[in-house]
């Protein structure tokens, strides 16, 4: 059955397909991010649906096409798009770009398209230069899209958040990388298993840093970060087994992992 859903701006509150749209796109691409809204309250949904599906139609695009210049003009569109909303113009009707013209402010806007600028890497098989780009392509990617969910949906910390969006992106980037490889980009500096240690040990550090100043962030805006609920299991085996990191991290059994997902929505503890 559909997932009937609505969007709130400002004091006005109106019914949209739109929303339904969103929720059926991450729902077929993003399965995990799906659970995770899911188990989130259903005001959460509104929100994180609609950004959800921009973060995954606007991760795909360099993919869908080998033509570089098309899919740096795909990329152009959503940058065009959030240009409008940040400027307050007329924004172009679209199934995405409708409900999250509703929800996000200007700055949300500029965050966001530095976003979109940040998956032109996506494009190009070059390697990162040094690890602060690899780092930066993290935060864009992933740091920028949970500061705004978070944003709008209450009180929180934007470093507390980036610190655990950090982690979260780092841990879905090791879950790439064999595709990435197979497609002969360059997705780390180095493929060491002492590197990829090195990586994971950062990146639950900065897991149990945000944790650690939870009460930063409102059980309201919490609800965006349910999305990163396999983190930790990934980057504990991303350390112990760094060479799977390669070949394919098996991650946590799917019971166990809805167990985790359920644990965490109930008492807040991200």
């Amino acid at each position: 059955p559909p997932i009937v859903l609505s969007c709130v701006r400002g004091s006005t509150v109106f019914a949209s397909s739109d929303l339904n749209a969103c929720a059926a796109l991450v729902e077929r691409g993003d399965p995990t991010r799906f659970l995770a809204v899911m188990a989130a309250p259903v005001q959460a949904r509104q929100v994180l649906f609609a950004l959800f599906a921009f973060n995954l139609e606007v991760a795909r695009a360099p993919w869908v096409t080998q033509q570089q210049m098309l899919a740096e003009m795909r990329l152009q569109w959503w940058c065009d798009a959030l240009d409008e909303i940040a400027a307050q113009k007329p924004v172009r009707r679209h199934e995405v770009v409708t409900p999250l013209a509703a929800l996000i402010d200007s700055q949300a806007a500029v965050l966001l398209r530095d976003l979109v600028t940040a998956r032109r890497w996506d494009i190009y098989d070059e390697p990162f230069k040094n690890d602060a780009e690899f780092a930066h392509y993290i935060d864009c990617t992933s740091g920028h899209l949970l500061v705004v969910a978070t944003g709008i949906l209450g009180r929180s910390d934007p470093q507390v958040v980036r610190d655990f969006a950090f982690s979260m992106g780092l841990s879905n980037w090791f879950r790439a990388v064999p595709q990435l490889l197979a497609q002969k980009r360059h997705p780390l500096l180095e493929l060491g298993s002492g590197s990829v240690r090195d990586l994971a040990e950062q990146g639950l550090k900065r897991l149990a840093m945000a944790r650690s100043n939870r009460s930063s962030i409102s059980s309201k805006s919490g609800a965006a970060l349910l999305c990163g609920w396999q983190t930790e299991s990934y980057l504990k085996e991303a350390f112990h087994h760094p060479e799977r990191v390669l070949s394919g991290l098996q991650g946590p059994r799917p019971f166990v992992s809805k167990a985790q997902l359920l644990l965490q929505a109930a008492t807040g503890r991200w």
